[in-house]
């Protein structure tokens, strides 16, 4: 009988447990009500760590290009605005980035942390480490230095390789697949402006369909993949007409 009841007992703790783990939704407003937006706190957050990683791959090929610097400050936006005091988060989070961006020495050190941090969460994991590709991807093509350096974070956060590179190259065969813009009309057409309008009215058009379109990494939690690569696609779309119409301007 006690045999009984105690398996009866564990069933019951691990039917609570499961079920806390399959409805936990990591950030959100709710669960981040509580959390104290301090500098130290953030930087050795596993958010705080991923931006650090952010910042390296932005830069890893010299430069952090246009799309890259919207889409990094997109990002911001978004995982600020789940913490108690957004605006103090985001100073938070630029200055993570604005120091890590120009060092190498410690890529694997901020690696390992942020792999001992979501080792239990292989979801989570790709979900960084599939956003971190998708910047490398940003302007169209992957740099040597982005692409070693993507494969020495994985490694040492302990992705699963398979998965690590079906990730990759399903981003490589998708901007593949991107149609460029032949005509300066259709990309016109695509920002929704017209061949009258200022840099600075076609600019504001740009920034504000990226903002639309953008891949978010907190709203990737409840998105379908499907979702985050029509995003991905879109956004490609939009800079590749941002892209042509400066070319033809001068700009």
């Amino acid at each position: 009988m006690s045999y009984i009841i105690i398996t009866l007992l564990t069933g019951v703790l691990f039917y609570y447990v499961f079920r806390s783990y399959s409805t936990y939704e990591a950030y959100t407003a709710e669960t981040m009500k509580k959390y104290a937006a301090t500098p130290e706190a953030i930087e050795n957050s596993d958010l705080g760590l991923f931006v650090a990683l952010v910042a390296k791959v932005a830069k890893a090929d010299g430069k952090v290009d246009n799309l890259e610097a919207e889409l990094v400050g997109l990002m911001f936006d978004d995982v600020s605005s789940v913490f108690p005091e957004p605006q103090k988060t985001r100073e938070i989070l630029k200055d993570i980035f604005a120091r890590e961006k120009d060092r190498s020495d410690n890529v694997k050190e901020i690696a390992q942390r942020l792999g001992d941090a979501t080792h239990k969460n292989t979801t989570q994991q790709e979900k960084f480490m599939g956003f971190l590709i998708q910047l490398a991807f940003a302007d169209g093509q992957v740099s040597k230095e982005e692409e070693e350096l993507l494969q020495i974070i994985a490694e040492t956060m302990r992705v699963n390789p398979g998965v690590y590179h079906q990730i990759f190259d399903h981003f490589e065969e998708m901007i593949k697949n991107i149609q460029p813009q032949h005509t300066v009309k259709n990309a016109y057409n695509i920002l929704g402006v017209s061949e009258n309008d200022d840099m600075q009215t076609i600019k504001k058009a740009y920034r504000k369909l990226i903002r639309k379109y953008h891949p978010d990494i907190i709203a990737s939690q409840t998105h379908s993949e499907k979702h985050m690569e029509d995003a991905t696609k879109k956004t490609q779309e939009i800079n590749q007409a941002y892209e042509l119409i400066k070319k033809t301007r001068g700009e």
